[in-house]
């Protein structure tokens, strides 16, 4: 007699990157209670499904048995979705190694029935890079103890939002002509998202799958200069012009990926070091023994470039990986650049203004001074205004908005963000919201009364607070450098938000904002 998959819940670690976020709406549409065993579990609020009664948030860390074996107890199944390579640097490997054998360990203890594992497909042998060579370890690794582990090996992921398709729309819609390294003739199966989520839920109803290694891909088989001219094709672009040269090195290659895509080079490197492979199925386990409508590439690019147009991205690469609380002040000389005016308008608005700045929607002033700090940013190794944002209207805690990263938000209350631009110190910008009652309207800014308030109405104290902790005689000069450019720019910011929050509540919307992309479903390609 069979058991239930359903009858536990099923673990998900990884459910703050780009596939283990899409991957628990599939486990809930299919009628599994989850548990999501994370560092911050304050990074999944952003998620509809995080209220959802079958599901539970658990805080851990892999790197600590007790919280890792608790975490474990009692669930049926166990997806492991880690992949350090983008905070561990050249250590990834080891770090790798380690945790995969500790979460075998601990699944053996908890009396886990299997482990699933999305890696990477490549040919075996020792010619595998770095990248892919990581991948096999933790296979290895995983498979160590006496828990049946299912591995699915998968090439390149479309969809809207992955590292790999957003290197890919990024070289196709800004170079029209590009000198490659020889890889792009490389063959791969690419595969769409929407089939990957299919077969990681799929399998817990398979038990033939138990043990198994299976190799998931697309219909089509083509080289990653196809791709491109795919890509040009479904963005209505002309064709580019591909000159692949023996020379480039993956080097190279992930510092031009870095300047060109929003990809940072660390990310980047063992991507581009993994594309010298050829990725493609050796069996088709996978589709005999879960069928499904597979997609080819250009149906999976055009349901990706579907959903960025509708601002209808779930889950995007630049949120995984550790985000850091807010900085630790103590210490040392902080500078305080403390700005506040009084919004006609609830918090409701005003909050609604507030987390639209960055990505498309822009700072409200002085966007080109924005536009040329990103651009410093990017040739000095930092990731720019590139990254954008996941969504023009919405905000979650731990996203990426341009070089930003939310370390806090309170709806109605607070919007925390930590630069993670290049900088010779830490910085810290911050928007508090107080409601006020208020009469005539005044800017702290300048110290004008602009009376364009009701007496008596309720609005909002915004208090706009930057903070810089210098390191170092360089970082002293550069607070004292570009203090000048803050009456500009914040000041400009602040009475940009101020106007936009009160049109909010008059009704008379700005054209910038009335123009920008609603909200809208989420959907999974």
């Amino acid at each position: 007699m069979s058991i239930d998959p359903r009858s536990k819940p099923v673990l998900v670690t990884g459910a703050s990157g780009y596939i283990g976020g899409r991957l628990v709406y599939e486990l809930l549409d299919s009628g599994f209670r989850v548990r999501c065993l994370v560092r911050s579990p304050a990074k999944l609020l952003r998620h509809p499904w995080a209220t959802d009664p079958r599901v539970e948030i658990v805080k851990g860390d892999l790197a600590e048995t007790g919280s890792l074996e608790s975490g474990l107890r009692g669930c049926g199944a166990a997806f492991y979705l880690i992949h350090s390579m983008v905070s561990a640097g050249g250590d990834y490997r080891e770090q790798d190694r380690q945790m995969a054998r500790g979460f075998a360990e601990a699944a053996e203890r908890s009396g886990i029935e299997r482990i699933i594992y999305l890696g990477g497909l490549g040919e075996t042998g020792a010619d595998l890079s770095e990248h892919l060579q990581s991948r096999r370890e933790v296979e290895a690794c995983l498979a160590s103890g006496s828990t049946p582990v299912t591995v699915f090996r998968a090439a390149m992921i479309i969809g809207s939002g992955s590292a790999s398709f957003e290197i890919l729309r990024y070289l196709v819609e800004r170079l029209p002509a590009m000198i490659t390294p020889k890889w792009v003739r490389t063959d791969c199966q690419p595969i769409g998202i929407r089939n990957v989520l299919h077969y990681l839920v799929a399998c817990l109803d398979v038990p033939e799958t138990a043990g198994r290694t299976l190799d998931i891909g697309s219909p089509d088989v083509m080289s990653y200069q196809r791709i491109m001219e795919v890509m040009a094709e479904e963005l209505g672009l002309p064709r580019r012009i591909v000159v692949p040269v023996p020379v480039l090195s993956p080097k190279l290659s992930s510092l031009w990926i870095h300047l060109i895509t929003p990809v940072s080079s660390k990310l980047a490197r063992p991507l581009a070091d993994g594309l010298r492979n050829r990725v493609v199925c050796r069996n088709d386990d996978a589709a005999r023994l879960m069928p499904q409508q597979l997609l080819t590439v250009r149906e999976a690019i055009r349901l990706a470039l579907r959903r960025q147009r509708l601002s209808d991205v779930q889950t995007v690469w630049s949120s995984a990986g550790p985000i850091p609380g807010d900085p630790d002040w103590a210490g040392g000389k902080v500078f305080v650049d403390e700005r506040t005016v009084t919004v006609g308008a609830p918090a409701e608005s005003t909050f609604r203004a507030v987390v639209r700045i960055g990505g498309g929607n822009g700072y409200y002033a002085s966007d080109w001074l924005w536009k040329v700090r990103g651009f410093i940013d990017r040739m000095v190794g930092g990731p720019g205004l590139r990254r954008g944002r996941r969504d023009p209207e919405r905000v979650g805690y731990g996203e990426a908005l341009d070089f930003w990263r939310v370390t806090n938000v309170t709806k109605n209350e607070r919007l925390s963000l930590r630069a993670e631009m290049k900088l010779p110190g830490e910085a810290l910008l911050e928007f508090r919201l107080e409601p006020e009652t208020t009469g005539e309207t005044t800017d702290d800014t300048t110290g004008n009364t602009t009376g364009n308030t009701a007496g008596g109405r309720t609005g909002t104290r915004l208090t706009q607070t930057a903070r810089f902790r210098p390191k170092g005689l360089f970082g002293l000069l550069y607070w004292y450098l570009v203090l000048p450019l803050h009456g500009i720019v914040f000041s400009g910011m602040l009475r940009g938000i101020q106007r936009t929050a009160e049109s909010f509540e008059s009704g008379t919307i700005p054209n910038e904002v009335a123009h920008s992309s609603p909200p809208q479903p989420l959907g999974r390609s």
